[in-house]
């Protein structure tokens, strides 16, 4: 040790009123910076919020504790943003191969994971409505679409309209569900909002009220009463699938060629 080190004080030990402070913080943490991917995720969560007809920009730079002016550096407009979100859909999804054997259980599976994409966000089919698919990012998606049906035999003609048909069907769909899940909502309060509208009560009435018309004047609603309406979106899904892939297959070549 050295004769500067031994004259050099000792440090005091920290005085009781020192103990209890934090540490001397450095700076404040920075704050995240503004992305477009970070404004989709902000209007995603107001749109489960608020719905469709709540979602606004305004209520978006809320959510991220900015400034409405900042959200028009990476987005254009209120529609931009829907586009963004409605795109947001496909991200990770990737259209199998066409194959010619199994051409409408790949409709399937595509049908079965667009439903399921469009319900995690609330008024999802309401956008996706509203948009067409045929943006650059988009465009890929179309094409292999189009060649699941082209390479499955169907004529062009139908070819070309079978996508939009699957596409309406799903969007139609998922729209009912949502209106009626709101249903459900605005009767049970706001704390009753299921992922999937339980109208097995409604459906039950619905039948007993068939099933009690006179039988001379509605002998068919008599008839089907008990099959018209049932409490599985699942199975009525299924089945309106797969009435529209029937009818697309009626339109492929048979063994002679013809149609």
């Amino acid at each position: 040790m050295t004769d500067a080190a031994a004259d050099t004080p000792p440090t005091p030990p920290p005085s009781p009123w020192d103990r209890k402070r934090p540490a001397r913080s450095h700076g404040a943490p920075a704050r995240e910076p503004l992305s477009r991917e970070r404004i989709v995720e902000a209007a995603f969560t107001v749109l489960d919020r608020q719905g469709l007809d709540g979602l606004s920009m305004r209520q978006v730079a809320a959510e991220l504790g900015v400034t409405v002016s900042a959200l028009y550096a990476h987005v254009s407009s209120k529609d931009d943003l829907l586009e963004l979100m409605y795109t947001r859909l496909f991200d990770g999804f990737t259209m199998p191969a066409p194959d010619p054997e199994r051409w409408q259980e790949q409709v399937r599976e595509y049908a079965h994971w667009g439903r399921r994409r469009l319900l995690e966000h609330r008024d999802m089919a309401r956008i996706s409505m509203a948009h067409v698919p045929f943006t650059a990012e988009l465009l890929p998606h179309v094409e292999a679409l189009l060649a699941m049906f082209r390479t499955a035999g169907l004529p062009d003609r139908i070819a070309a309209e079978a996508g939009d048909l699957i596409s309406t069907y799903i969007d139609g769909f998922v729209l009912e569900e949502g209106m009626w899940r709101d249903r459900v909502a605005r009767q049970g309060g706001d704390d009753a909002a299921p992922d999937r509208p339980d109208v097995s009560g409604m459906a039950e009435q619905m039948q007993e009220y068939f099933a009690s018309l006179p039988a001379e004047d509605f002998p068919h609603l008599r008839a089907v009463a008990g099959l018209m309406v049932t409490d599985s979106s699942d199975d009525r899904f299924d089945i309106g699938l797969e009435i529209i892939l029937r009818g697309l297959a009626s339109y492929l070549p048979d063994e002679r060629g013809e149609r």
